[in-house]
């Protein structure tokens, strides 16, 4: 069963207080947004959070940021083989699409993987199939993955192996944080969400911005 939160006090005092530094972010940008309701065009696109990416989705094409200029993206980060949150989270982040109705065109659904090695190109495509079909599925190198976890300033870490040592094969899981972000169609950063966030306000969020 997928944990959010690793075993170890150490461990668990990091998911913390990342979890607090990537909020305290993203109320500063909130702010900063809220403070510079005419700055000049360009000026409000550089928000902390965010940045240039490029990856590969799951039919095996390369993607970046740009792809995504002009409508919001709707962005998660996990795993396929996380058993409940991941799964949660995007099954949340389709119905509120399905909500928005022919509106949810204008919206990205996008999931990032934080777990390359095991997140291949085709795996992504048959997990991807399980929720909504305009859903983008992004992998890539390990250096790339860690340099978007960077940008969006997501925290995740391999926790230890099930029964195969630190150096094993076995089953393992991934401690990551779940914030889910809002960005604009010039990609900044709007708003985010929990795992906690009804589908429907997520909807409600995003219609107000349409």
């Amino acid at each position: 069963m997928h944990r959010l939160l690793p075993k170890t006090r150490l461990a668990r005092v990091a998911v913390a207080v990342s979890l607090a530094l990537t909020l305290a972010v993203l109320a500063l940008a909130g702010w900063q947004m809220q403070r510079r309701p005419t700055a000049p065009e360009g000026v409000a696109g550089t928000a902390a959070v965010g940045g240039p990416f490029r990856l590969t989705d799951q039919f095996g094409a390369v993607r970046t940021e740009a792809d995504f200029r002009g409508r919001f993206m709707l962005l998660s980060f996990g795993f396929s083989h996380c058993a409940d949150v991941c799964p949660a989270i995007l099954q949340s982040m389709s119905l509120a699409l399905d909500e928005l109705g022919p509106a949810g065109e204008r919206v990205a659904p996008v999931f990032i993987t934080i777990d390359p090695a095991r997140d291949t190109v085709e795996r992504l495509r048959a997990y991807a199939a399980n929720f909504h079909p305009r859903l983008v599925a992004l992998t890539g190198s390990a250096d790339e993955i860690a340099a978007v976890a960077r940008a969006y300033r997501v925290y995740y870490a391999r926790a230890a192996d099930h029964g195969a040592g630190d150096h094993g094969s076995g089953d393992y899981e991934m401690n990551h944080s779940t914030i889910v972000y809002l960005m604009g169609p010039d990609g900044a950063y709007v708003s985010h969400f929990t795992p906690e966030t009804p589908p429907e306000k997520i909807a409600e969020t995003i219609r107000d911005r349409l």
